[in-house]
């Protein structure tokens, strides 16, 4: 059976310090140019005021188009020589929670069945995206998913705040939806109109949840906000270095 394009554009990702398990999380692939990139929030490889310091990330790819049940593990270091592997963004606000690390293709499983984003599927026309449009988060919140076909599932959302804007001057729009560690680098997604084989615009990076500092944890329910980072961000980090 052939399954919907999109839900093999994304993967869980782990995390380890040697053979240890750390963390798991999610990422997307994102090609530009012929080069292949896993794309997932920066936090997820580095943390250092958390005391996260991973060295090394695993990845599911599948290994059959028909046969999702099969899979294989695809690691990759993410340290060479102590220097990181991955590109992470910065602007004038600070850091940015996005990260990208190439995948080397020559390394790939023969068999190995993914999809991925292309700066195509980047927002073209802004008016696409308003307060309100329903976008879907896809993932592995808590790690949970179909761990028969290891797909991710669909969360839904939609944009809280301008789009377009930099909320509160850091580089990335707010959604309301529900979402749970583990999300963290899912692609935020909007469907488009129109015919298309994956018929998607990708505007942004799942980080973390919104808070507000002085909530009475008692009183107040959490707001229930996250952080998407601007996929455009994108094209800064898999510009080819010089």
């Amino acid at each position: 059976m052939e399954v919907e394009p999109l839900l093999l554009t994304t993967t869980q990702l782990a995390t380890y310090a040697g053979a240890a398990l750390l963390t798991r999380a999610t990422g997307f692939f994102f090609k530009r140019d012929e080069r292949l990139y896993v794309v997932t929030s920066r936090h997820v490889l580095s943390d250092e005021p958390n005391g996260h310091s991973p060295d090394r990330l695993e990845l599911i790819l599948h290994t059959d188009e028909r046969d999702l049940s099969r899979y294989t593990v695809y690691s990759c270091l993410l340290f060479r020589d102590r220097t990181a592997q991955w590109q992470q963004g910065q602007d004038s606000a600070g850091a940015i929670d996005v990260a990208v690390l190439q995948i080397d293709q020559a390394f790939l499983p023969a068999d190995a069945h993914i999809r991925w984003f292309t700066p195509e599927n980047l927002l073209q026309e802004l008016h696409c995206a308003h307060i309100g449009t329903p976008l879907v988060l896809l993932g592995y919140p808590l790690g949970f998913h179909d761990t028969v076909h290891h797909l991710p599932v669909a969360r839904h959302a939609i944009i809280a705040s301008a789009f377009g804007l930099r909320f509160q001057r850091q580089g990335y729009f707010l959604t309301d939806g529900r979402a749970h560690r583990g999300s963290s680098g899912s692609p935020v997604l909007t469907r488009l109109a129109g015919p298309s084989e994956m018929p998607w615009a990708l505007l942004g990076v799942h980080s973390s949840r919104m808070d507000m500092g002085g909530r009475d944890t008692v009183q107040d329910e959490s707001l229930g906000l996250n952080c998407a980072w601007y996929a455009d961000i994108l094209m800064t980090l898999t510009s080819p270095r010089g």
